[in-house]
């Protein structure tokens, strides 16, 4: 009985041994009969990120658990080829390494393109927090209430309440806009104190109202120096300021100079003032129209009989006005009209265009006089034909009034008088 024993306990060993033997020589690879052994998975330890999207990636998990979960086959089974039992095993290792890529942070995945601030500047508008705050805030509760109208409620909550909570951000945007600002006024007091001379010199200049000309060659040199924004405002605004104040004076000098060549009939001091004038303000040449000043006062020269300019180089303008004043007083118009246009040649140019013009008027005067009274015999006359020709009459002082002084204050009175003349005519 004992060697019976013994016999089967030899049997039932040496059959345990090559039943290992069949089962390590399978998962070794030697026999096609399926591994029920888990393969262990190469994870970086210092990347728990990788790790944990490993683990939670739902498509990879019956991958690896699928063999493990086999029963172990019988011994046909054992001796039938498995040959896609490898293709599984290398599954999870690609994956592993594609969802490692996918959890990389952006920097270290892909570089950003980066954009000079020359072409950021032309590309985008800078935002205005005036308007797109509010604009973002309205976009926020819209979508909130779209999210509420397709009945969830839940969602809106749960979206509103991520706006609700976003105050202590808005504090951090706070403390960094006034970090921000603190170190902007130190860089401008920095650039006030470095370009401090050149600010105080244009300001001076200014003060006392140097020509356009200077202050604007000191401002630009300040702007050249790229100053910041601030003081290259100020650079342009010194510059108007310059250009203001010496327009003013140079339209007053301007005036002065016409005044010499039409009251005075100094026009060749005139000319040569205006000449000068022109080459100090350059500036001012489309707005003051100097050429047309000297052209103008050429054309006044021009007009003036020379000889009557040299006639009052030896005579006396005063006397001649006191002898033009007798004449219109004695209703000689004609030699006082000839004597008055002989003034304009002398220094008293401005008094004889004046009494010019009253001389006018009072010519005017006596020819609307004269149109009357024949006027009212024309009223009288019941012969038709008569009554015409004193009508014809009626209207030749008017038109001498029209043709010899057309400078009169009275020309639009008269030319309404010959019109209701020739209406009365035409009935």
């Amino acid at each position: 009985m004992d060697k019976r024993i013994t016999k089967n306990v030899k049997k039932l060993q040496s059959l345990a041994v090559a039943a290992a033997a069949t089962l390590l020589t399978a998962c070794a690879g030697g026999t096609p009969a399926p591994c029920t052994d888990v393969p262990v998975q190469n994870i970086p330890q210092d990347n728990p990120t990788e790790t944990t999207a490993v683990t939670s990636n739902p498509t990879e998990q019956p991958a690896v658990q699928q063999p493990a979960v086999q029963n172990v086959p019988e011994a046909k089974q054992a001796a039938e080829p498995e040959v896609k039992t490898a293709k599984p095993e290398a599954q999870p290792a690609a994956k592993t390494s594609e969802v490692s890529q996918e959890t990389k942070s952006p920097s270290t995945s892909k570089e950003p393109e980066t954009v000079q601030p020359a072409e950021l500047e032309k590309k985008t508008v800078a935002p205005d927090p005036y308007q797109d705050f509010p604009a973002l805030a309205h976009q926020i509760f819209a979508h909130a209430d779209t999210l509420y109208k397709q009945g969830l409620v839940d969602s809106a909550v749960t979206y509103l309440q991520r706006f609700r909570i976003i105050k202590p951000l808005w504090n951090q945007w706070e403390q960094t806009a006034d970090s921000l600002l603190q170190e902007f006024g130190k860089t401008n007091a920095e650039l006030a104190k470095q370009f401090e001379p050149l600010v105080m010199q244009i300001i001076n200049m200014n003060r006392v109202q140097t020509a356009y000309s200077m202050v604007a060659e000191t401002a630009d040199s300040l702007i050249s120096l790229a100053p910041g924004d601030s003081l290259t405002q100020f650079a342009k605004e010194q510059k108007q300021i310059a250009y203001n104040n010496t327009l003013k004076r140079a339209q007053k000098e301007m005036a002065s100079i016409k005044a010499l060549a039409e009251q005075q009939a100094k026009f060749a001091e005139a000319e040569q003032r205006a000449t000068d004038f022109q080459m100090r303000h350059r500036d001012f040449e489309e707005q003051l129209k100097i050429q047309a000043l000297i052209d103008y006062i050429k054309g006044l020269a021009q007009a003036t009989d020379s000889e009557d300019a040299k006639y009052w180089e030896k005579n006396d303008p005063a006397e001649a006005m006191k002898k033009a004043d007798e004449l219109m007083a004695a209703k000689k118009y004609a030699q006082a009209k000839e004597l008055l246009n002989k003034l304009k040649a002398s220094t008293l140019r401005k008094e004889a265009m004046e009494k010019y013009v009253q001389l006018a008027d009072a010519f005017c005067n006596a020819q609307r006089k004269e149109t009357s009274q024949l006027f009212a015999k024309a009223q009288k006359q019941k012969d038709t034909a008569k009554k015409k020709d004193l009508m014809k009459a009626a209207i030749e002082p008017l038109d001498k009034c029209l043709g010899e002084y057309p400078e009169s204050t009275l020309i639009k009175k008269v030319q309404d008088n010959k019109n209701f003349l020739e209406k009365e005519m035409a009935k």
